[in-house]
């Protein structure tokens, strides 16, 4: 079996939410330390669909497929349209002829061609493609991905609820803490919009967010907190000691994935467990976080950092460090055949 071709595909659908927008308020960012950055909207940060109506927004989604002249294909994605020109412009012609069941040879192949592609938007294709190519293993074994990988190991999957992007209005806060209680999910994340530069005020905030969600979760209820990499050494300490009453599960990306120093001093001293590596890519970039004990919670994405192949070797390094590892994801499909 040999790959013939691949595609990149468009799909566009429309997302119901007649309750009001769909991206209520926009998140806390690095650059947010610059005041002009911190009064930009969600639609001016790119961070939610295109915008179709007050109850209704357009969302455009683009997969791989990976052709064989066995008439098998295999699917990757969703991958963002900066992906999707990476794809097109250097892997569009690369794969044809190769045997699309060699998963760890075209792997180190694309990794080797490409010297400067070790993360970010190189690698978000690496997984892409990857990810189709054990859809496609699948389908010609007629086995599911899991059991390919061994498993299954589990029966069930614990899910919590991301909160991204809904309202910190603490009546919203409340109401929708207990709806997602109540749904059935043990689990709740939710990302300040305070940091640093918001002062005292935006201290008291951020304390009166996590006592409102354990209020209204509930004492049983996991709480994580997100600050999506805007907070610094300093303010993260002392937010984990204020915090800390309120029993979150963890505090996730504090500072910048490169601070990885500063990810370590922030675990050895904190009152409260840290996670992150969701912006870290390939066995080696986990590995300098797992050496530098700079994470309590490993969350590597199986869509951004290699692919299923590349993360069932980061899920061994793991294990190796006694680390436990939540994947981050954006999308289901590959997660839920990796877990």
């Amino acid at each position: 079996m040999k790959i013939t071709k691949m595609r990149l595909r468009e799909l566009t659908g429309t997302i119901e939410h007649p309750e009001g927008p769909f991206w209520e308020e926009r998140l806390i960012r690095p650059v947010d330390v610059y005041p002009e950055f911190q009064k930009q909207t969600g639609a001016e940060t790119n961070w939610q669909p295109i915008k179709s109506g007050e109850t209704t927004s357009t969302i455009v989604l683009i997969f791989i497929e990976i052709e064989t002249d066995a008439g098998i294909t295999g699917l990757g994605g969703p991958v963002d349209r900066g992906t999707a020109a990476h794809l097109h412009l250097h892997y569009r012609n690369k794969l044809i002829g190769m045997d699309p069941l060699a998963t760890e040879r075209i792997w180190d192949i694309l990794y080797r061609d490409g010297v400067h592609d070790r993360k970010g938007t190189p690698m978000f294709s690496i997984s892409a493609i990857d990810n189709a190519l054990w859809d496609l293993r699948g389908k010609a074994m007629g086995r599911p991905v899991h059991v390919l990988l061994g498993g299954p190991t589990r029966t069930e999957l614990p899910a919590y609820a991301s909160m991204l992007g809904f309202s910190l209005e603490p009546e919203k806060v409340t109401a929708r803490a207990k709806e997602y209680a109540a749904m059935g999910y043990a689990a709740q994340k939710w990302f300040p919009r305070w940091g640093p530069s918001d002062g005292r005020e935006g201290i008291r905030k951020n304390v009166a967010l996590m006592e409102n969600l354990r209020d209204s979760a509930g004492p049983e209820s996991d709480i994580m907190i997100d600050a999506w990499m805007s907070w610094d050494v300093p303010y993260t300490l002392d937010m984990a000691q204020r915090l800390k009453p309120y029993e979150p599960r963890w505090l996730e990306e504090p500072v910048l994935p490169d601070k990885i120093k500063q990810y370590a001093e922030i675990r050895d001293k904190s009152v409260v467990p840290i996670s992150g590596g969701e912006h870290e890519y390939t066995r080696w970039g986990i590995k300098e976080l797992l050496d530098a004990r700079a994470v309590d919670v490993m969350q590597a994405d199986t869509y951004w950092a290699g692919g299923i192949s590349e993360m069932v070797k980061i899920c061994h390094l793991c294990a190796a460090y006694d680390i436990p590892i939540v994947p981050h994801g954006h999308s289901v499909p590959a997660n839920v055949q990796l877990s």
